[in-house]
């Protein structure tokens, strides 16, 4: 099992110091975040700028990437994760595919393992057809170009989103029906919507298992937590990762944690790495 830390828990650390933070520590992949930082601007002119920062990184310290692409402001300055594939504008909605094309461009430029999107929130007051068509379109632009530069899609259900239970994931990969279109599961989330049990949602989706965010949840709140500090049994739940033989990364991500980034790197890898060799000793 590949442990691995995403970049926007390390949101006040240089890229190259988050790196060599996370090697140092121990984790094998990072879960990268397209913030402006690094993709600016975010659309095809910025992808060059992008792939020489990431690459030399990469081959530095040995960690594998996976590109994430829900920078809060990157598109917007003034509205979170905003705009979507769904949203009422046509010029806002290709705003966005411009930007997921150029996060698969990034992807396909340093060997990616996969690009992880969501759908976002409506921004108006369209009917849910409406916004299953917009998100469907807009994902199978996307995917003409993934096909080209040879890159997989994850995406991920996302609470107080469009797409935010593993129903509706279901429908939409069945809709879609690519087999470049694969699933990031967050942990915490099947917990907080009480989405069905876990170890099922693992086995259910192996086969296309890409992307895997952990953290600690509690029921009914979606607030990413440290270990330890939510209700989820995680030893139950790395033995049925590792029973699904998944060789997707398991990426922490503690994005409210960047105040405090190394230490809480520190102590998620030590939590995570004792329940795997637990794992291990027992099978």
């Amino acid at each position: 099992m590949r442990l691995g830390y995403n970049t926007n828990g390390f949101a006040h650390h240089r890229l190259e110091d988050t790196f060599e933070i996370l090697a140092e520590i121990g984790y094998r992949s990072v879960a990268l975040t397209l913030d402006h930082q690094i993709l600016d601007p975010p659309d095809e002119r910025g992808v060059g700028r992008a792939v020489g920062l990431i690459r030399p990184l990469m081959e530095r310290t040995g960690l594998s990437v996976t590109i994430e692409t829900g920078a809060r402001f990157i598109l917007d300055p003034r509205r979170k994760h905003q705009p979507t594939l769904i949203s009422g504008s046509q010029d806002a909605r290709e705003r966005r595919l411009r930007f997921l094309k150029a996060a698969v461009d990034v992807a396909a430029g340093v060997e990616a393992e996969s690009v992880s999107l969501w759908s976002g929130a409506a921004d108006d007051g369209a009917s849910e057809a409406v916004l299953w068509s917009r998100l469907c379109d807009g994902l199978r632009w996307l995917l003409e170009h993934a096909h080209a530069r040879k890159v997989r899609l994850a995406f991920e259900p996302e609470p107080g989103m469009f797409i935010e239970r593993m129903a509706q994931f279901e429908r939409l990969h069945r809709e879609l029906a690519d087999p470049l279109f694969g699933l990031t599961l967050d942990i915490g989330h099947v917990h907080c919507l009480e989405d069905g049990a876990l170890d099922e949602q693992i086995k259910r989706w192996r086969g296309c298992l890409w992307n895997v965010h952990i953290e600690d949840m509690r029921r009914g709140r979606h607030e990413h937590l440290m270990f330890g500090d939510g209700e989820i049994d995680f030893a139950a739940t790395l033995a049925s990762l590792r029973r699904a033989e998944s060789n997707g990364p398991v990426h922490v991500e503690l994005s409210r944690h960047s105040h405090d980034a190394v230490a809480a790197a520190q102590h998620a890898y030590s939590f995570l790495r004792s329940l795997v060799s637990v794992s291990h000793s027992r099978s």
